[in-house]
């Protein structure tokens, strides 16, 4: 019979030594590509609502303000023409969005896993862990299936399928992977971020503005990344370490962002002042993740922060006094894809690594040591991921 001596030493020889590393990266947009400078004019033409003239004008401001340059969507012209429902305001419309997420979430995931699991460089067989989140839709057996299947990866691979947390999950992907990793020796987790906003799309409505918020900022985007730890160094490349992750709830922020799956398709609501209310807390929740580091210059930290929309951006900048070069990997995801929604923050870390190679930066996070990840959403939920760099130049085995 085990010894209580034994039990500890099991346990203990199931899990990692160190933190759980980011490996890989991968992303993938549709093919179909919108200009912001075009979309307002687009828009109102394909949900038939040009006699809207002063909503019309309204948009387009909200457009020329959202410092998006262009977005990806799957749906197209040709489709929506095909599908009216889904261009009216409130018609019910749920069984033709959920046929285009249903295929689609899972298929722009694969595209955006294979890549990952291409720059990691192991052989698939060796993915122990699967995370899929998405916002668009839902189904059963869920995305997480159709993506092990499209993948081709092992039957016995352990999945997780977090469906409708909104634009926070890209952080709640990484505390889960984090946790998986840690705790099971040898885990490498697949993580999968997907989304389509064939489930949001629909007519403008002059008494649901905050609707409009959401078709003048959100695009399609699929983004994954693989965790583990204890990495091979000489297999394995490892680009962030995931040091710690917090999840919270903001105070008076009931209501602040919802979202509901009716008849009518996935319907948005901002129903309070959002940047308001982040830029308020957001450095509490600095000071609880980085007091135990001794970090209190928040200029000192490499940032990468959901940008839910340019509003959030610029008061928490101006809360922190945050320089403006801080929010540029963020800022460049927003004008180049819009509010990926879950895979935002993921296209930020990539964009980061890169261009710090690109300029010749000492490590992955713009030459600094210490980062942070968060993500923002319904609820209003904040999501808080401590990252420290590594040297870009690759490590000799």
């Amino acid at each position: 019979m085990a010894s209580l001596t034994d039990i500890a030493e099991i346990r203990k020889a199931q899990r990692a030594e160190g933190p759980a590393t980011i490996l890989a990266i991968g992303t993938a947009t549709p093919n179909n590509c919108i200009y912001q400078a075009d979309y307002p004019d687009y828009y109102f033409r394909i949900t038939n609502s040009e006699h809207m003239v002063e909503l019309k004008q309204k948009f387009k401001r909200m457009c020329d303000k959202s410092m998006i340059r262009k977005r990806y969507m799957h749906i197209t012209e040709e489709f929506l023409k095909e599908n009216p429902n889904m261009c009216e305001y409130m018609a019910p419309s749920l069984d033709a969005r959920q046929d285009v997420v249903v295929v689609e979430v899972p298929k722009l995931g694969k595209e955006a896993a294979t890549k990952a699991i291409k720059e990691w460089g192991q052989p698939k067989s060796k993915i122990t862990h699967l995370i899929v989140c998405t916002t668009s839709g839902v189904d059963m057996p869920g995305a997480d299936y159709q993506i092990t299947k499209l993948l081709g990866l092992r039957p016995s691979v352990k999945r997780f399928m977090m469906y409708q947390q909104g634009c926070f999950a890209g952080g709640t992907v990484l505390r889960l992977a984090k946790d998986l990793a840690e705790n099971n020796k040898g885990a490498r987790v697949l993580v999968v971020c997907s989304e389509i906003t064939a489930v949001t799309f629909r007519g403008p409505n002059d008494t649901h503005l905050d609707s409009l918020v959401g078709q003048a900022l959100f695009g399609d985007g699929a983004a994954a990344v693989i965790v583990g730890a204890d990495p091979d160094l000489a297999t394995e490349r490892p680009l962030f370490e995931m040091v710690s992750a917090a999840q919270t709830i903001l105070p008076d922020s009931e209501g602040a962002i919802d979202g509901h799956l009716r008849e009518v398709g996935l319907t948005f609501h901002l129903l309070k002042d959002v940047p308001g209310l982040i830029s308020k807390n957001i450095e509490k929740a600095l000071v609880q993740a980085f007091s135990p580091l001794g970090i209190s210059d928040w200029n000192s930290l490499f940032w990468i922060a959901h940008p839910g929309g340019p509003a959030i951006l610029d008061q928490v900048e101006q809360k922190l006094g945050l320089k403006e070069e801080k929010m540029r990997a963020t800022r460049h995801v927003l004008s180049e894809y819009g509010n990926m929604s879950s895979a935002c923050v993921l296209f930020i870390i990539d964009e980061m690594r890169k261009k710090s190679a690109e300029d010749g930066c000492a490590t992955t996070g713009e030459g600094l040591d210490w980062g942070v990840l968060f993500g923002f959403g319904p609820g209003l939920t904040v999501e808080t991921v401590v990252l420290h760099s590594v040297p870009t130049t690759p490590i000799a085995a």
